[in-house]
């Protein structure tokens, strides 16, 4: 499986990334292991999963370069989290 995932850090900054290891790969942001998000500590909020390679590097550049894309994203992160605080 891959995997489009959503990282936010203490700054409420977000990153979007690709991985077939979700854990692996926030580990490696967490370390500094990655140029654009070293010196954070990130959070994973949000995955998506695929099959296909082709079709989890499809996703991630949408939502990179598609501001409604990313936005609907967004949305849907932040309706996740108030329904969770009103549990």
């Amino acid at each position: 499986m891959w995997y489009v995932y959503l990282l936010v850090n203490e700054e409420d900054k977000h990153y979007i990334g690709m991985s077939n290891d979700v854990e692996r790969r926030l580990g490696e942001h967490n370390l500094g292991k990655s140029e654009y998000t070293k010196g954070h500590k990130w959070q994973l909020v949000y995955y998506e999963a695929y099959f296909s390679k082709k079709d989890a590097i499809v996703r991630e550049k949408r939502l990179k370069q598609d501001g409604r894309a990313k936005y609907a994203l967004m949305q849907r992160v932040e309706e996740s989290e108030r329904m969770v605080k009103n549990i």
